[in-house]
């Protein structure tokens, strides 16, 4: 234990990649609440939104209202998703600190998620990556699919390294690898960090788990122990892909706060207020959501 990272920096995406496969609206007014909850926990980054087209994603058509009111905390930094120009013109008139630009490792899933091919894409995010870098902010890209995709199957990890050699090349400043469809086994970790960890340094690495085969905080103990030290969650455990047929939610952030205060790793997050703010989203939504530890605390 004593090679583990002492302190973790976790990104709480539940606002964006937790609520954008919803099917019913969440008012604005619960989404600005929500992330202001989330905003007073010790997290220090939240994605709170996706400036996609609204047709693409009807359940964030109010990002640009989201951003616009709520209360920002100067100790955390807000991020959006951006898939284009347009989209970053919008996110940045919102308020953005980071950027965050996104394709697939996958070239199907790359075309059913962007409706463009991987090469097509570059360009793309290049001149976004360019235009946010001038802007003075940070840029975050996102990979999907990086252990397994719903239409290819399985993704080499000399398939993700290229992928992410262009993305560094056009400038981003760290990588998050998504196990989309929550697949990935610790030996399939194992497998890609071997190879991206001789390219790049952790620190630039995000890992970003989603929890359909119960293996993303056995994932998550797998890359602490290569010194990775930053990953995305969704409070309650929120989440899934539009375009990933059976892909469940992210792992929830409350248990992973279980893990890591668990084995003495530092996140300066509060483990009540966060719980907090995932009883108030599963009242929101109105169901119960898969976190463990919100069952947990429920039926105590």
């Amino acid at each position: 234990m004593e090679n583990l990272p002492k302190e973790v920096i976790m990104k709480e995406v539940g606002p964006r990649d937790g609520l954008q496969n919803e099917k019913e609206w969440i008012p604005t007014e619960h989404k600005i609440a929500w992330i202001n909850m989330l905003s007073n926990t010790g997290v220090k980054e939240i994605e709170y939104s996706s400036f996609v087209n609204p047709k693409m994603i009807p359940a964030l058509k109010d990002a640009r209202e989201v951003g616009e009111r709520i209360i920002r905390n100067p100790d955390v930094t807000y991020s959006a998703l951006v898939p284009n120009m347009k989209g970053l013109e919008f996110a940045l008139e919102a308020g953005i600190d980071r950027a965050s630009v996104f394709m697939s490792a996958s070239e199907m899933h790359n075309q059913k998620n962007i409706n463009k091919s991987i090469g097509d894409t570059y360009p793309i995010l290049e001149e976004v990556i360019k235009e946010a870098k001038d802007a003075g902010k940070l840029v975050t890209g996102y990979i999907s699919t990086v252990f397994d995709c719903p239409y290819q199957g399985k993704i080499t990890p000399e398939q993700v390294l290229e992928v992410c050699d262009r993305l560094v090349e056009a400038g981003v400043d760290d990588l998050s690898l998504g196990d989309t469809i929550g697949t990935a086994v610790p030996t399939d970790v194992e497998k890609l960090l071997e190879v991206l960890l001789k390219h790049f340094p952790k620190e630039k690495l995000i890992l970003h788990f989603h929890d359909t085969r119960g293996m993303a905080i056995a994932n998550i103990m797998t890359s602490l122990h290569y010194g990775i030290n930053r990953f995305d969650s969704t409070v309650g455990g929120l989440g899934g892909c539009p375009y990933a047929k059976g892909a469940t939610g992210n792992v929830d952030t409350n248990d992973v706060l279980y893990l890591l205060h668990g084995i003495g790793i530092e996140t300066g997050i509060s483990e009540k207020k966060m719980q907090q703010a995932g009883l108030y989203i599963q009242n929101i939504l109105g169901k119960q959501l898969p976190s463990r530890s919100l069952a947990y605390i429920s039926n105590a």
